[in-house]
């Protein structure tokens, strides 16, 4: 038991650490890492119910670790390995969606990775043989796609993140949404859940353009 318990406790840091994307934009009060596992679990399933055979079990267990790691390897953003030290230029560039080689990207996918795999791998070091492997397994499917449903978990935990951008531009205009936008018109390639971003933009732009046309897929 005592094994469960340091887990517990460990896995509960993620309460009080800041996702670093919203700090990096000086956001007030801005969600923790728990709080944003939170809703990519809820999205999650209740989002899976409405698809044809997902193991929403699966789903539900792969959103509650996907972020785990981050106790020990931090939240590690897509702008870390360019950030200024300059604030003006920071807030200029927090504007703007990174833009990486191809070779770049495979560099900075194999850095976090290794980062987040040891950290995974240290956080679940005393849980017993089974629920360690069944953890590191969930992990690897949604960070490599292994399945429909590590697949489908990795665009909506990118929904969520959607999500609480547009909740952050609702309360301040000044919020830098575009690059959230610019990401979803290149990533996303779920039909369901491109639907659900095109009611999400008429939600949050009711009186404007919309920002995410069907077309742009």
């Amino acid at each position: 038991m005592n094994n469960f318990i340091d887990f517990f406790i460990e896995a509960g840091k993620l309460k009080d650490i800041e996702r670093s994307g919203w700090v990096l934009r000086e956001v007030k009060n801005p969600e923790t890492i728990a709080e944003h596992t939170f809703r990519v679990a809820l999205m999650g399933w209740l989002l899976a119910d409405k698809k044809e055979k997902l193991n929403a079990e699966r789903i539900i267990k792969m959103a509650l670790i996907h972020d785990i790691c981050e106790v020990y390897a931090g939240d590690i953003t897509p702008y870390d390995s360019i950030l200024p030290k300059n604030k003006k230029y920071l807030k200029k560039l927090m504007r703007t969606y990174p833009r990486f080689s191809n070779s770049e990207k495979r560099e900075l996918a194999l850095e976090k990775h290794k980062k987040e795999w040891q950290a995974l791998v240290k956080i679940t070091s005393k849980l017993e043989r089974k629920l360690r492997e069944e953890i590191l397994d969930l992990w690897l499917d949604y960070e490599e796609g292994k399945t429909k449903e590590g697949r489908f978990l990795k665009q909506v935990d990118k929904v969520e993140n959607l999500l609480q951008a547009l909740e952050y531009w609702k309360k301040d205009k000044n919020f830098p949404i575009n690059p959230w936008w610019i990401e979803a018109r290149e990533i996303f390639n779920d039909p369901f859940l491109i639907d659900f971003i095109e009611s999400l933009d008429k939600k949050f732009h009711s009186n404007e353009e919309n920002t995410f046309p069907h077309n742009s897929q």
